[in-house]
């Protein structure tokens, strides 16, 4: 989509663009590859956005909707034509970048994916928290949904409703697993809810699953110590969980993430229902498949809500 600026965040975030104020990097281990790799976090130029650079290869990879080539358990980029330039699992890493209110960075990686810490996004944040933020010189824009987009799979689905002040978020899952069940979850997004209220949930999966995805070479780098598992009624892991309603946590953290692959913060609604990586990209595509469903506006001139506004219907119809 030509002309759209490579920039992402949150509307609550300062109307300044920011940047990492010094370099940063970790080692770990991809969830689904079990290689170990190198993450690294560097400052950008205001209006860069965010760029996954694939050190082993020379290759940059922005961070976009239209860059998305695999949703299978993880949303993967990659350059057109380039099949070997790809970097997997980007989710957690957008969200913590788009919580933290990061505009623009360098993500270096020596892999082709990245580093799954401990299923969560709080690793990132603290390796945010330990570079610091610094202010640019250009103000941040904002993408303001015009008219409702839905898209659907089934049961499923995910969908964008205009709202002109902030975004808000609504999701609801169902499993027949008796330790997840139905769960709902909905925030106002900000730096502030993302940090409290979303940033801890880790990534899960069924035990029965286990097997089936290492036999297809997936998951190989997962453990009780990344992931929660869930058999039946049971989680595995000792520890059991951080939160009641960990699981839906979750998800809209991977919303997140895969959301603030639009290019610039989102004014609207998102509302779905069993959504995951492959309907939360075909609903930006969807968005901006009609010129007619956004338009550009100036974070600067955002009037916001009295404190403590919250959802109408949107939050029940999730529930």
């Amino acid at each position: 989509m030509d002309g759209l600026p490579n920039i992402l965040g949150l509307q609550h975030t300062p109307t300044i663009q920011r940047t990492l104020k010094a370099p940063i990097d970790c080692v770990g281990v991809g969830l689904h590859s079990g290689r170990r790799v190198r993450l690294g976090l560097l400052p950008a130029e205001a209006g860069s956005g965010i760029v996954f650079r694939r050190t082993d290869l020379g290759a940059d990879i922005p961070a976009r909707y239209d860059h998305v080539i695999d949703t299978r358990l993880c949303t993967m980029l990659g350059l057109p034509g380039q099949p070997e330039a790809r970097v997997g699992t980007v989710e957690h890493v957008m969200a913590a970048l788009a919580g933290a209110g990061v505009h623009n960075a360098v993500v270096e990686i020596d892999g082709p994916e990245l580093p799954i810490h401990d299923g969560s996004a709080e690793s990132v944040l603290f390796l945010i928290d330990c570079a610091g933020i610094a202010e640019q010189a250009e103000l941040v824009p904002a993408i303001e949904v015009l008219r409702p987009v839905r898209v659907e799979h089934g049961e499923a689905f995910a969908e964008l409703r205009p709202m002109s002040h902030a975004f808000d978020m609504a999701l609801s899952i169902a499993f027949d697993a008796p330790a997840i069940g139905r769960q709902a979850f909905s925030l106002r997004l900000t730096p502030e809810s993302f940090r409290a209220e979303l940033a801890r949930a880790r990534t899960f999966t069924l035990a029965g699953e286990v097997a089936q995805m290492q036999a297809l070479g997936l998951a190989r780098g997962g453990s009780l110590d990344n992931a929660v598992v869930v058999d039946g009624p049971n989680v595995l892991n000792p520890g059991g969980l951080r939160m009641r309603d960990e699981f839906v946590r979750h998800k809209l953290l991977d919303a997140v993430g895969d959301l603030a692959l639009a290019g610039a913060p989102l004014l609207g609604r998102f509302l779905a229902h069993r959504s995951g990586h492959a309907l939360n990209n075909r609903l930006l595509h969807a968005l901006f498949a009609d010129a007619a469903n956004w338009r550009f506006r100036s974070a600067a001139t955002e009037a916001m809500p009295p404190r403590g506004a919250t959802w109408d219907s949107a939050e029940r119809a999730a529930a």
